[in-house]
């Protein structure tokens, strides 16, 4: 009886400490629903206003969730503003800061918000106000910018002063908007907005202006026009490439998109490439612009390296490298967070962040900077309760962190975490909660209905106040008091503790081996206690299997509550491993494991590298992958190199059959100086495996070429000119470094050859000039290749022809007449047929046209003749003839002037009668009278065109009428037109239908019906 009586004691008798502590404690810790310190919600941001901005204010966000709610203070470097004596332009509206009517010399600078409540005060971040601005360009006129076609072209575009530094450029030509397409000629650089031209040509002639935009302040201002004048040359000469635009050293942030620019001049126009020399392009960079931006996406810090670009074209190369270097914006790795900690508790604050460089860590409490490197507290005190800020800063940012520390002292109390009903299994372990709100920490004690618990082997009451009871039986049932007791007070509260059967596992999966495809089943049965529902959740090596996600292999059999079996299906290699099945009520769970093995197809080799190489062998190396469970029987080796478009073939190797015992092997007829990449295949007998990774690229030895040139020919060309052609041999074919062709070619029957080297591997001509080559003289010539090794062998020998001298003689036009009134024709007396390949007949209107403005005929030097249409009737034209090989054209011929033939009438023939005769039919028109501009009427021409025929038959008359013969059943369109000599004029169709009966009435023209109707309706008038 006398411990049920203590225990009373303990529960209702008041501490002496209740009465006379309370008071020291502050009073927004006495009422557990008391607030909390501002947390900022909006943050002032860099804000850039525009010089130009119709809204004359600036708004600087902030805005905190406090209880109490917050006030607010604002600062310009680091300076109070004083709202009252600077109303004019400040004022706070519900926290956010409004500067009305900016002035630039007043209002540039930092800003923070100092948030502020009976808690504490925070700081927000820094943000600045600058003013955007974008001045005009100057008004100066642009020089002329004077460029030979073929040459390289910059012009400056000069931006004006502008803020912020980012702008967008683009050029026009001539007018807005006709914006300078980019292509792999043309390139605007983004950093100095300048315009390049890789090679000028006639088409580039014109007007330019920049246009600069400023996507900040939303403006954009235009620059005069700089006059762009090409230069003719003919030949056009070639020019070697030449880096104008290059990148500087640049500095990346991680996680930034950043771009490089490169971009050459040259003739032909240059191809750029990008590589790193320090290793291979990240996976996430895109090449773009025709060449010249490297764009590096989500930068990282391996990405930091040498980057270099390279131009090159068929008359030389030029190289930049520079480096990119990657920092980092200050990260969070460990920050603070708001807490409650007891009075005189020890407590430290950690705060700690990534960065390149190193961040620099600062703390402030209560908006004030502190001068301690770190928050460690040996005893709390209610002095250390505040808000409390760490800032880590580097040279690309600052980040702050933002916590409220609560130092507080009470009684025990249980209100809002009472001790809860708990239910255990039997034979199981058991912990039953106590967690009481007390500062100091309390001492803890605990009965079992009215006995008092102690430390024993089965039962433990930790330093936290749990209590944990051990194999746990019926007898344990019944109603568990925690007890807690401080300098300030004691609470108690009772829970229950149930105890319900365990779970027991009555049949366990088993060991299963299935190749891959085959379905097995793992089983799983357990028996558990009634009152309580059971679950069964598979998991394969530890991951537990989501029988939804992954119907497609895994079903769980529905043969009851108790039974856990699953089926799994179509197995695959994944599906190997350790299955645990883990039966689970809610008090307890018990698992159960089996093994799983799938035998399948060999995994894939790994670590596939050369060993050694000649250029045309290499021999590998790998690792041998999985077997999965069936002995691999052999390798294939495949490769593919730049020219098979990412196509893997299979490889030729020694030994030929390559046994699942063997690591190494050598791969045959490979090419020379070519760039290759390996792969392993492994095969057993379930089949053919994964490919390996492909093996770093490697590339063959040098080797002196073996492959000449073909479809070697040429001739042609101007006077005095041999030309040399051939088709360039492919690029697989070069084995070797500087690659290039020796031309040979000496004239027929000649005994010494001429020989010329050519160091363009793409060249496809060489043209010899010499004042002494005799003209149209057969000469023999070959091709072959070199590289660095030697000279390979030459073509077959081709006979070609020197370019002929241009033709000396003029035509003598023989005859030059006006056919009609756009017709002509002219002849002349041929040339000597050595010498000329055809004829250019040019004509054009005297007095009317320019002879520049003269149309102009090619005839074939087979031909003494031609004629032309398209002509002006009645007009003088002067007609004048030369000849033309491949050096050029002859002199021209004595002008020849002929007048073309007034044109025909222009009026067609009115039909006046149709009358059928039997099978025929006469057709009468109008005699025609033409006007003094037209050409005089010969005859007239009638075409008749049966219906179903596909050839009309042709009739001509010298009177306005014909008689034609029809066939009843069938329709004819008859078509009328005078004929002069001007040709013919315009046309008249009749259209005859086909009804039989119907014409051997007699049956008149459609006008003739017409008048016939009109006098029958004027009788019946006078009838009526």
């Amino acid at each position: 009886m006398l411990h049920l009586i203590l225990l009373h004691l303990l529960v209702l008798s008041p501490s002496p400490a209740d009465a006379s502590v309370h008071e020291e404690v502050p009073d927004f810790y006495a009422d557990e629903t008391t607030g909390y310190g501002p947390v900022f919600e909006e943050q002032p941001v860099d804000t850039i206003y525009p010089e130009e901005s119709p809204e004359a204010k600036i708004t600087m966000s902030c805005r905190a969730r406090a209880s109490p709610p917050a006030t607010y203070k604002w600062m310009l470097e680091g300076t109070e503003i004083d709202l009252i004596a600077e109303s004019d332009h400040y004022s706070v509206v519900g926290g956010n800061l409004v500067i009305s009517r900016p002035v630039k010399t007043q209002h540039v600078g930092k800003y923070s918000c100092l948030a502020t409540n009976t808690y504490g005060t925070v700081i927000s971040q820094e943000a600045s106000v600058q003013f955007g601005y974008l001045d005009l360009f100057s008004s100066e006129e642009r020089e002329s910018v004077y460029v030979k076609e073929g040459q390289g072209a910059v012009l400056l575009c000069a931006p004006p002063p502008h803020y912020p530094a980012e702008l967008s450029f683009r050029w026009i030509l001539n007018e807005f908007p006709t914006f300078i397409p980019l292509d792999k000629r043309r390139f605007v650089s983004q950093i100095t907005g300048n315009l390049y031209i890789s090679k000028v040509d006639s088409s580039d002639s014109g007007n330019y202006s920049c246009i600069a935009s400023s996507p900040s302040i939303s403006k954009s201002v235009f620059s005069n026009y700089i006059p762009l004048v090409p230069l003719a040359e003919r030949p056009i000469r070639k020019y070697p490439a030449d880096l104008k635009v290059k990148f500087p050293d640049t500095v990346a942030l991680v996680g930034q998109n950043i771009t490089l620019e490169c971009f050459a001049l040259g003739n032909p126009v240059p191809e750029i490439r990008w590589k790193k020399l320090d290793g291979q392009l990240p996976a996430n960079h895109e090449v773009r612009m025709a060449g010249a931006h490297l764009h590096l996406y989500n930068v990282q810090f391996e990405d930091e390296g040498t980057y270099q670009c390279e131009a090159v074209n068929s008359r030389g190369k030029d190289y930049h490298a520079a480096r990119v270097s990657v920092e980092a914006y200050p990260e969070w790795i460990e920050q603070i967070s708001s807490i409650e900690k007891n009075l005189n508790s020890e407590y430290t604050m950690s705060c700690t962040a990534s960065g390149k460089p190193k961040p620099r860590i600062r703390w402030l409490k209560n908006g004030e900077l502190t001068d301690r490197r770190e928050m460690r507290f040996s005893s709390l005190t209610f002095e250390d309760s505040g808000m409390y800020q760490c800032i880590a800063e580097n040279d690309h940012g600052v980040i702050y962190a933002n916590a409220e520390l609560r130092v507080f002292a009470c009684a025990p109390t249980f209100k809002h975490n009472p001790v809860k009903r708990v239910m255990a299994a039997r034979n199981r372990r058991v912990v039953i909660q106590c967690r009481p709100k007390a500062a100091p920490k309390p001492n803890f004690s605990w009965s079992k209905d009215t006995e008092l618990l102690s430390n024993s082997t089965r039962i433990f009451i930790w330093e936290d106040g749990s209590l944990e009871i051990l194999n746990v039986t019926r007898a344990d049932e019944g109603r568990y008091t925690c007890f807690a007791e401080n300098d300030r007070g004691k609470a108690n509260s009772t829970g229950s503790l149930v105890v319900t059967e365990s779970t027991k596992i009555t049949l366990t999966p088993a060991n299963a081996d299935v190749k891959v495809g085959e379905t097995t089943w793992m089983q799983c049965a357990a028996s558990h206690d009634p009152s309580l529902d059971i679950t069964f959740i598979w998991s394969l090596d530890g991951r537990v299997i989501d029988l939804h996600k992954e119907s497609q292999h895994y079903e769980r059999t529905p043969n009851g509550s108790s039974n856990g079996e699953l089926m799994i299906k179509k197995a695959q290699l994944k599906h190997a491993g350790l299955y645990t099945c883990t039966a689970q009520t809610p008090i307890d769970s018990v698992t159960a494991s089996a093994h799983l093995v799938v035998r399948g197809p060999p995994g894939a080799p790994g670590g596939v590298r050369v060993m050694n190489k000649t250029d045309k062998t290499v021999t590998l190396q790998w690792s041998r992958g999985a077997d999965n469970h069936s002995p691999i029987s052999k390798y294939t080796i495949q490769y593919r190199d730049s020219f098979s478009k990412d196509v893997w073939k299979t490889a030729t190797t020694f030994p030929a059959d390559v046994e699942g015992n063997t690591e190494m092997a050598t791969v045959m007829d490979l090419f020379p100086w070519i760039e290759y990449e390996f792969r392993v295949i492994a095969t057993n007998t379930l089949g053919t495996g994964e490919p390996s990774s492909p093996s770093p690229k490697e590339k063959t030895l040098e080797s002196v070429p073996v492959v000449a040139p073909s479809d070697v020919g040429g001739g042609g060309g101007s006077s005095r000119e041999l030309i040399i052609t051939w088709k360039p041999v492919q690029p697989q074919y070069y084995y070797g470094p500087n690659f290039g062709y020796i031309v040979a070619f000496k004239p027929q029957g000649g005994n010494e050859w001429m020989k010329v080297t050519v160091a363009d591997p793409q060249a496809m001509r060489y043209v010899h000039k010499d004042p002494n080559i005799p003209p149209f003289t057969e000469y023999q010539v070959k091709v072959k290749a070199f590289n660095s090794q030697g000279e390979g062998p030459f073509s077959l020998t081709a006979p070609i022809y020197s370019a002929q001298d241009a033709p000396s003689e003029a035509p003598v036009i023989i005859e030059g007449k006006a056919l009609s009134a756009t017709e002509a024709s002219v002849s002349w007396m041929p040339l000597p047929q050595g010498n000329v390949d055809g004829y250019q007949v040019k004509y054009w209107r005297n007095q009317k046209d320019s002879e520049g403005e003269a149309q102009r005929v090619a005839v074939s030097g087979r031909d003494n003749h031609t004629r032309f249409d398209g002509m002006k009737p009645n007009s003088y034209y002067f007609i004048e003839v030369r000849g033309y090989n491949s050096a050029g054209y002859g002199p021209p011929s004595r002008r020849l002037q002929i007048l073309t033939k007034k044109p025909p009438p222009s009026q067609a023939p009115k039909i006046i009668g149709q009358k059928f005769k039997g099978s025929s039919i006469n057709i009468a028109w109008e005699e025609m009278e033409t006007m003094s501009n037209e050409s005089s009427i010969e005859n007239y021409k009638v075409l008749c065109r049966e219906e179903g025929l596909p050839i009309p038959t042709l009739y001509s008359t010298f009177r306005p009428s014909i008689d034609l013969v029809l066939k009843p059943d069938k329709t004819y369109t008859i078509e009328i037109r005078a004929h002069t000599a001007g040709g013919d004029g315009a046309v008249t169709k009749v259209v005859i239908p086909s009804t039989q009966g119907y014409r051997s009435g007699g049956v008149m023209a459609a006008q003739s019906l017409s008048v016939l109707l009109l006098l029958l309706m004027a009788l019946l008038c006078l009838n009526l």
